[in-house]
């Protein structure tokens, strides 16, 4: 193992040194929310200026200091940001995650900094990486794509997949069923049996009702389970049955939707409320479902309730199923999932708004130690 580096500041005021990581905090959250809000705004160059001002003065204030382990990273971000501003370079989401991971690298670093006092780090590596952010910059547009992935995944290696096999389920049983005492539940047991076969129609959708009831479980258990977990999991199983009777080319469609496909999508919906219909065992999972896509701020569907009209159970699956496809969805790389951290912002960023703030912060406790062990993973 290589001999790591570390950087100090002794010959600095205490006091000087603080304010300058407090105003690098401030500027953090600024930057993490612009990211955010590009994607679904990428040509607002106003948003663009402003994230560019804050990596600026990010930069400028660790460079008082000389921040050793960030400042090649800082530099080269903000020369891509450069780029974006002055039209050398188009926004796309890859983008917005590879600065994301980036800051998150430094602010881990600062992180250390703020705990001990001084930082360790692999002085190779952050050469390596600022120049994987150079040759970014001065590729072509075709071969941009792929080494801005490669760089995502020297940061992250947990967005690496093996094509065709990502996050396989097991058909069979479910481990974590047990934990919460669902293992031998027979309509639990026969729920995820009817999804199965939905799943399967995608590669990219294996598994991916185990892990939203898992997410959910966790989320109730933390809040001392408000909901009911069995109907709970039936709500999970059922929510997404209705896909199974959508066109395969809706489903996978990369464009934007017509109306139409948007009406056609929503529909899935009144499915699932049918499959719970005539059963009164389970007209607490049939209100998860019918309200799994209600918003906070009254702009989800399909009868825009407000947060207060929205059950806990629909709210936990809004978050469960949302950090799920976030995470998994098939981004910009059919081998590359997107980064933890992108998702964990992006539903802080609906706090309030599409997601019910309490449960956002539940989610928060839910994820902080998942966040910590995956960065000390990367470090």
């Amino acid at each position: 193992m290589a001999a790591m580096d570390i950087f100090r500041c002794d010959d600095l005021d205490a006091v000087l040194v603080n304010e300058l990581l407090e105003d690098v905090n401030d500027h953090y959250v600024l930057s993490e929310s612009a990211l955010v809000r590009l994607d679904t705004r990428p040509e607002d160059q106003e948003l663009i200026n402003s994230l560019f001002r804050s990596v600026h003065t990010i930069k400028g204030d660790l460079g008082i200091v000389g921040f050793s382990p960030g400042m090649p990273l800082l530099i080269a971000v903000e020369d891509l940001l450069g780029m974006l501003r002055s039209g050398e370079m188009e926004h796309s989401p890859i983008i917005s995650d590879l600065i994301l991971l980036v800051l998150d690298r430094v602010r881990a670093y600062l992180d250390s900094f703020r705990e001990r006092g001084y930082v360790e780090y692999d002085h190779g590596q952050v050469q390596e990486l600022g120049a994987m952010l150079t040759a970014v910059m001065e590729a072509s547009k075709d071969t941009r794509i792929e080494l801005i992935a490669a760089v995502i995944r020297q940061l992250d290696p947990d967005v690496v997949i093996e094509p065709g096999v990502e996050q396989q389920a097991d058909q069979v049983t479910a481990p974590f069923l047990t934990d919460f005492g669902l293992e031998d539940d027979q309509d639990v047991v026969f729920f995820r049996s009817l999804i199965t076969p939905v799943e399967q129609r995608s590669h990219f959708w294996l598994g991916r009702n185990d892990r939203i009831l898992k997410m959910s479980l966790i989320l109730n258990q933390l809040a001392g389970n408000r909901v009911d977990k069995k109907q709970l999991a039936i709500a999970v199983y059922a929510h997404d049955f209705g896909m199974a009777f959508l066109p395969f080319e809706l489903l996978h469609k990369e464009e934007a939707l017509s109306n139409n496909e948007i009406l056609l999508l929503r529909s899935h919906v009144q499915a699932g409320i049918q499959l719970l219909q005539n059963n009164d065992k389970w007209q607490g999972a049939k209100e998860i479902v019918a309200q799994h896509h209600e918003a906070a701020n009254g702009s989800g569907y399909p009868n825009g309730l407000r947060e207060k009209e929205i059950c806990d159970g629909a709210k936990i699956l809004a978050i469960a199923d949302t950090f799920d496809a976030m995470t998994h969805q098939r981004a910009y790389s059919s081998e590359q999932k997107r980064p933890i951290i992108r998702a964990v912002k992006e539903i802080n960023d609906h706090s309030g708004k599409q997601l019910c703030q309490e449960w956002v912060d539940i989610f928060n406790q839910a994820v902080q130690p998942v966040l910590l062990a995956h960065r000390a993973r990367q470090l």
